[in-house]
């Protein structure tokens, strides 16, 4: 009883997921039977804007792609830190009330706001890290 409780909420979210995935089979098994049947070198060739395809597609990249890629998603994490807390931030700051944080303690705009000056101070002092290192430079 108690287990059917605590999982009435998750209901709806899985009963959307499962439709969803019934949804993607039906597409799929619709494309392929309503697909034209031709084939060809022509239709099998690769189309990059009109041109013909100059060398192999799975050549190796300089590693500085995916360490510039890795460093956007280091630093894009950021925001999605920022975005919950500006609202908390904002309502212990206007109306000067205590913030319970999930280890229940109180915490003031204060604290927050040091709490979020240290966490941007990380990135920051990363970020001067890796602008040292000549991370950016395409050279």
């Amino acid at each position: 009883m108690v287990a059917e409780a605590s999982l009435a909420p998750y209901a709806s979210i899985l009963f959307l997921i499962a439709l969803i995935g019934v949804i993607c089979v039906v597409m799929l098994l619709l494309a392929h039977a309503v697909r034209p049947a031709r084939k060809g070198d022509v239709k099998d060739s690769t189309y990059e804007s009109g041109m013909p395809a100059i060398g192999d597609a799975r050549r190796r990249f300089n590693v500085r792609f995916y360490i510039v890629a890795m460093l956007f998603l280091l630093f894009d994490v950021e925001v999605v830190f920022l975005w919950p807390w500006a609202p908390v931030f904002h309502k212990a700051a206007t109306t000067g009330e205590m913030i319970t944080t999930a280890g229940g303690q109180p915490a003031s705009a204060g604290f927050l706001l040091a709490a979020m000056t240290v966490f941007t101070l990380f990135l920051v002092v990363g970020f001067a890290y890796e602008w040292r290192r000549g991370m950016f430079q395409w050279d």
